[in-house]
């Protein structure tokens, strides 16, 4: 089965005086999916998408959306494509209603047509009771849903989504997120850029893992996981870890000893063991906690996370 390109982007490099903004980087987003990118804030992220948009100028490399190069005039190109800005980009002068007008005539001309789509827009993001609001009266959660109104009432092919849940409580984020959910099961293609890790595992078909400009790693959530050693978190609440005759680091080095085990910490009040795939680990560990007569409080256990992946991969936790 043949898979065609929304977005193909090979060996780009941009540079900020002498800083490698993007460095080699390669995009392959395919029609049809969300797409995540996923790295911390100064990643490359959206240096990468205001290239691809061409608002950003580009040392080498390539980029084509839809299979043709897009340049600064590629206007029938462009009217294929929606933005939502990590930052609101909205006129506090116009309301809700005329703001979703304004933008969405950027691209549809005829009238009568435009009213049907800015209705459609304002009842897709639940703004019916605020179209005649100012963007100064609304919470952040709902300026976030006029943003995002504000990229899609166009109804694009392709929508670029650059943080669009910073900020904003979790109604608004689930919202948010089911939205994008939904425009996708409608046709569109959709790029969903955060450093937030769980919304990008939650609605994503693939996801590119990048940190300083460079691609580091590519699939789905379950692919990106199978790259790492890491294949089970367990910890144990538990205050007497080093009694009952035995100090804490020697139930920790027989912990240690079990041939899955990846590490294993104690802070006094949380025992945290990683490890490598196994059938039984939970089984063996508490096996051990019985036998060295440890008290176990809550306990639990969790496969890797998208986090996890990135700590492997880079040797940091996904910072902020």
């Amino acid at each position: 089965m043949s898979v065609n390109s929304a977005v193909r982007v090979e060996h780009l490099i941009k540079r900020y005086g002498d800083t490698l903004a993007l460095d080699y980087f390669d995009l392959d987003v395919h029609e049809g999916e969300i797409f995540g990118l996923l790295g911390p804030n100064g990643s490359g992220k959206t240096t990468a998408i205001n290239c691809i948009l061409a608002l950003l100028t580009y040392s080498e490399g390539s980029i084509s959306v839809f299979g043709e190069p897009l340049t600064p005039t590629s206007y029938d190109l462009k009217r294929r494509i929606g933005i939502v800005p990590q930052n609101v980009a909205v006129f506090d002068e116009l309301t809700v209603a005329e703001n979703i007008d304004y933008f969405c005539s950027l691209y549809v001309p005829d009238r009568k047509r435009r009213r049907k789509l800015v209705d459609e827009a304002i009842e897709f993001v639940g703004l019916e009771e605020f179209r005649t609001f100012r963007p100064k009266k609304l919470s952040g959660g709902l300026l976030r849903r006029l943003n995002i109104a504000c990229g899609i009432a166009h109804r694009p092919e392709l929508i670029f989504f650059d943080e669009p849940t910073v900020a904003v409580d979790p109604q608004s984020r689930n919202a948010i997120l089911e939205g994008i959910q939904r425009l996708n099961r409608e046709g569109a293609t959709v790029v969903y850029t955060s450093h937030y890790m769980e919304e990008v595992e939650q609605i994503c078909d693939r996801v590119l893992i990048m940190d300083h400009g460079r691609h580091l790693a590519l699939g789905t959530s379950e692919e990106l996981k199978g790259m790492i050693e890491l294949g089970e978190r367990i910890t144990v609440e538990t205050l007497d870890l080093g009694e009952h005759g035995r100090s804490a680091e020697q139930v920790l080095d027989h912990i240690r000893n079990l041939g899955f085990v990846i590490e294993a910490v104690y802070d006094g009040r949380e025992l945290s063991i990683r490890c490598r795939r196994g059938a039984h680990n939970l089984l063996d560990v508490l096996d051990v906690l019985k036998a060295e007569n440890v008290s176990i409080g809550h306990l639990t256990s969790r496969p890797p996370t998208l986090n996890d992946v990135f700590l492997e991969l880079t040797g940091t936790a996904l910072r902020d």
